[in-house]
């Protein structure tokens, strides 16, 4: 079975080696048909503390890292300064 990758953006890094990553999903309402969203939040393994606040990041399913934590970051965009 393949591993689910989501896309979201970091909205804390503060924890050594952990990412907070706050996942968006937008579907039809069943009856409204109004498009709806819906957020999450998943901690997420980054061995490099290279991501930071605001950056956009892949995190893919893996085995259970600690008591919730399994995900951990594939591949980080980092936001541009402005």
């Amino acid at each position: 079975m393949p591993k689910r990758v989501l896309q979201g953006t970091v909205v804390s890094d503060k924890n050594d080696k952990t990412v907070v990553v706050l996942v968006e999903r937008r579907f039809a309402h069943p009856i409204f048909k109004k498009t709806v969203r819906r957020t999450k939040r998943y901690k997420a393994h980054d061995e490099a503390n290279a991501c930071k606040v605001g950056d956009i990041v892949l995190i893919e399913e893996t085995r259970p890292i600690s008591k919730d934590k399994s995900w951990i970051v594939v591949e980080s965009q980092a936001q541009q300064a402005q």
